[in-house]
């Protein structure tokens, strides 16, 4: 991509796509008037399927996207009134008062039909309820905010081996199989998104001290030296392991290619990217020098840009050993959302062209080829290289309006500062 890249242009291109399809897709459709929350199963041409389960993780994901639209002055009040909807379907039905911590799914009325405890949405409780509590200036969300930290400090933390464990029974006690005695890049850097933000509205020492050893967790454990990309799980000890599959559902991640795990060596291209400015903003409000940050932010990338980057077509793949090729060429659709913001961040703080124009690309194949106009404007789950959707589904109990919503918002604001 030789031509000039216009990012006020490219900002307000996000803009348009965000007013004019992704929010009103989910404002429109996903509220559940007959008993509350919102219903988050919409097949490829945005049709309700007539699923109707409920699961925290939609629900986190939504009360954080409706939230930080309504503060960043989109949505009108509609957006906030939605986010304090779902605030009050997942206090309501999902809160374990016996035992404390958020359970994991309901049906549609509210009943909990899975209460495991899932590190993944304890992490998400903080990044949605401390984006209500900046959104309302405060005082919405905060009991909700701090219980959610207690849990993750008293619960899930690992005072002897540093970090947090991951899957637990309802009663805490660890999950029965691999998720039990596992840990996780994912469900770490998702502490790291949300300690951040929850760093944001308190300033507290303790919830600052969580956050600077969630950065040392992923900056010293997760990333390899040798590669400078993440390496997906580790053992309590944090000895690395092959990838497995989980029992409960996490998302939706394709099978490993042996059925029980992915190579020791697979990197996530998409969370290499969301690592790189995750991180920037945990530096940011940590007050750590970005000089320090420079080469994490390369070290992630580069291998992205060896390996994980289509040069071609745009967009990231999912998948490869470190060095090596992608094992297919497959796109994601949250990888591409958060590609987006990554290679923004890379040029903001690296000043390299690769970025910029790795970010162009991305978009274009996004608005191109992702987007489901048909559908009503939200993006396909899994394509082809080429655009050529795998998954059709534009909504489902974990794939909802988070990396959608969340990184046109970055791109306009990243965008607009620049441009």
């Amino acid at each position: 991509m030789s031509e000039a890249i216009d990012l006020a242009a490219r900002g307000d291109r996000a803009r348009r796509h965000l007013e004019g399809e992704l929010l009103p897709f989910w404002m429109e459709r996903s509220p559940d008037e007959e008993h509350g929350g919102f219903l988050t199963w919409f097949d490829g041409n945005g049709a309700a399927t007539g699923e109707t389960s409920k699961t925290f993780l939609a629900h986190a994901r939504l009360l954080f996207a409706f939230s930080a639209a309504h503060r960043a002055g989109f949505g009108g009040g509609l957006a906030l009134a939605l986010a304090e909807r779902a605030a009050d379907f997942v206090s309501e039905h999902f809160w374990d008062e016996r035992h404390g911590g958020w359970m994991w799914i309901a049906d549609r009325e509210g009943a909990i039909t899975c209460d495991a405890k899932v590190g993944y949405g304890q992490a998400f409780a903080l990044y949605a309820f401390a984006e209500l509590a900046q959104a309302t200036g405060g005082a919405r969300g905060r009991e909700d905010l701090e219980r959610s930290f207690e849990v993750v400090a008293e619960r899930m933390a690992d005072p002897v081996r540093g970090g947090w464990c991951e899957l637990f029974e309802r009663d805490w006690s660890p999950l029965d199989g691999p998720g039990g005695v596992r840990k996780t890049y994912d469900v770490h850097m998702h502490l790291m998104e949300g300690l951040t933000s929850l760093a944001c509205v308190t300033d507290d020492a303790a919830h600052r001290s969580a956050l600077a050893e969630s950065v040392a967790i992923l900056t010293e454990r997760v990333i390899d030296p040798r590669t400078g990309a993440g390496r997906a799980q580790f053992a309590l000890d944090w000895t690395p392991r092959p990838a497995v599959e989980f029992g409960l559902e996490w998302g939706r991640d394709e099978a490993p290619e042996d059925g029980e795990a992915r190579p020791l060596d697979t990197v996530n291209y998409g969370h290499d990217v969301e690592l790189a400015w995750l991180l920037g903003r945990a530096f940011e409000v940590l007050g750590r020098d970005p000089a320090d940050l420079r080469p994490l932010v390369a070290g992630l990338l580069e291998n992205v840009w060896a390996f994980g980057y289509d040069e071609e077509l745009g967009g990231v793949f999912i998948e490869g050993a470190h060095g090596e090729p992608p094992r297919h060429h497959n796109k994601q659709f949250w990888q591409q959302a958060e590609a987006q913001v990554g290679f923004l961040e890379g040029w903001s703080l690296l000043g390299d062209r690769r970025c910029l124009e790795a970010f162009a690309r991305t978009q274009d194949f996004v608005l191109g080829h992702l987007v489901s106009r048909e559908g009503g404007g939200e993006w396909h789950g899994l394509v082809a290289r080429d655009g050529r959707p795998i998954w059709s589904e534009l909504g489902t109990g974990w794939k909802v309006a988070y990396h959608t919503i969340r990184s046109q918002l970055e791109v306009v604001e990243r965008c607009g500062a620049t441009g």
